[in-house]
């Protein structure tokens, strides 16, 4: 930490000098206006593209709304190729949190990195010009602001992007017990394994719309030409959830030894009842140490302030009257 210790010399040296404060805001000013002018062109290059437009007049008109949307998709994606990084594994781990967030649309990746150059850069921009506008804190403290607010700029969309992927994970757990039960009945019934899931997909798509999508999509595949085995692998890479690998886990051990797919359903669907169970009961028993911190710190001091309140204010009294409190 010896290396920051000369930082705020350094800061109140420059917030002294009004030089330097110009200077520093000339730079951020030109390096906003670089931004805005390289976001300008790379629109410019992408709308006015003569391949782009002889493409276009091959294809077609296209829709209303795609037409509208077009542009600052294409916008997005350009920013987002020129921010992506160059690792291979940061790229794949933001890849497989769309797939866990749902997101499966061609170019979502650049699309992403895009927003979050957009949001490191116009962050700052907003309050340096809230700054200059309101006059509010001095241009020094404004630029350490907008310091703060890149950064965060930079680090909102993975914290979006994970929270989203998290509480759509959360939603395929909690429909996963009535999806096992459907498929029991649909296995019992006498179908197959691939027109139960097909017809379970259609029975959750109001209930669980999440896992039905999910669920929907492994249908496709092996409507396209997929084996099971492949279809059930990529279905465990979407979700990422510990109950679909076991179940895929034990799909595949079935088929490969020939044993009853209904009865390995039908213990797996127990077994997630079970878990399910224990989840809510160890939410229960959480519940009484979750609450110690609203008692404690807003009840016990109003429940204070009334029980000894008022002796107190007696002692108070009394003090005053025998003379004591002077």
């Amino acid at each position: 930490m010896d290396w920051f210790t000369p930082f705020p010399t350094w800061l109140r040296s420059v917030s002294e000098d009004p030089g330097s404060l110009q200077l520093g805001y000339s730079i951020l000013l030109g390096l906003s206006v670089f931004i805005l002018a390289l976001a300008l062109y790379l629109l410019a290059t992408g709308v006015l593209d003569p391949l782009r437009r002889r493409v276009h007049a091959v294809k077609g008109p296209e829709p209303q709304s795609t037409r509208k949307t077009a542009p600052r998709r294409n916008l997005l994606q350009q920013l987002g190729s020129l921010f992506a990084p160059k690792s291979e594994s940061k790229r794949a781990n933001v890849g497989q949190m769309l797939r866990y967030a749902g997101v499966r649309t061609e170019g979502a990746q650049q699309v992403f990195y895009g927003i979050k150059l957009a949001a490191t850069v116009l962050f700052p921009m907003l309050v340096l010009g809230a700054a200059v506008v309101t006059r509010i804190i001095p241009l020094a403290e404004a630029s350490l602001v907008a310091l703060l607010a890149g950064v965060l700029g930079f680090v909102v969309p993975d914290i979006v992007l994970k929270r989203l992927a998290r509480r759509r994970q959360d939603r395929l757990r909690r429909g996963l017990p009535d999806a096992m039960d459907l498929l029991v009945v649909c296995s019992e019934a006498g179908l197959g394994l691939n027109a139960g899931i097909q017809r379970v997909a259609g029975e959750l798509s109001l209930t669980h719309p999440d896992l039905a999508d999910e669920l929907a999509l492994f249908g496709l595949q092996t409507r396209a030409g997929m084996d099971n085995r492949s279809a059930l692998k990529d279905l465990e890479e979407r979700t990422g959830l510990e109950d679909i690998q076991s179940l895929v886990t034990m799909l595949l051990q079935s088929m490969r030894f020939g044993t009853s797919i209904s009865d390995t359903l039908r213990i797996y669907s127990a077994e997630l009842r079970d878990k399910r169970l224990q989840r809510a009961q160890e939410k229960a028993a959480r519940v009484s140490t979750l609450m110690l911190f609203p008692l404690t710190l807003c009840i016990m001091p109003s429940f204070l302030v009334v029980v000894l309140g008022p002796p107190i204010l007696g002692a108070i009294a009394a003090l005053a009257a025998s003379g004591l409190g002077n």
